[in-house]
């Protein structure tokens, strides 16, 4: 069972034999234990117009677009993280020193920014406590729709290229003819 004891930073180091000595230490990792005497930090989207309804909510925005996910917590200073569902170390971080909120910015989103965001915080006081996930909101993000001539466009550059690669697969085939034709006869 972990308790608090076992919270902190952790490094692995190795030896082989005594003649090699030891490794390289390894990066560093963090345990970090919720402490849900920490009430869970609050969750809202910027522009106002993406906001849904209820606590856990989708919101539906196209590619290219820019969202602010906005999180904050009552009365303890320290570091606000954003999640993303699926990943195991916080997507982004804002350390702050008093109460407030924290502004996590998602510029020109791509599809693989569609997923579930929640926040958390962790006390400046105890760096190695967090609080729980609080609401979460869904993100899905659509392609952009192409404008209605484009897509006759591509089509028409489509059919262009098609026939483009069938004339010089013709002129191709038609130099080639003649000169086994024009080898043919010096050969004679």
């Amino acid at each position: 069972m972990t308790t608090w004891e076992h919270a902190g930073r952790y490094r692995c180091q190795y030896q082989v034999l005594v003649l090699f000595g030891m490794s390289e230490t390894s990066d560093p990792v963090q345990l970090v234990l919720t402490d849900h005497r920490y009430p869970s930090p609050c969750i809202s989207l910027s522009p106002d117009d993406l906001v849904g309804t209820g606590t856990k909510f989708t919101v539906h925005v196209e590619m290219g677009a820019n969202v602010t996910i906005q999180c904050w917590n009552t009365g303890y200073r320290g570091t606000i993280l954003l999640h993303k569902h699926g990943h195991s170390a916080p997507v982004q971080r804002q350390d702050y020193s008093g109460v407030g909120t924290a502004a996590f910015s998602l510029f020109a989103l791509t599809l693989s920014d569609a997923g579930t965001y929640g926040c958390s915080y962790r006390p400046k006081s105890r760096p190695f406590a967090s609080s729980a996930l609080g609401d979460s909101v869904m993100l899905e993000v659509t392609p952009t729709a192409a404008p209605s001539g484009a897509e006759r466009n591509s089509r028409g550059n489509q059919v262009m290229s098609v026939v483009r690669g069938c004339a010089a697969a013709f002129v191709f085939i038609l130099g080639l003819y003649f000169v086994l034709d024009a080898c043919r006869l010096m050969v004679w």
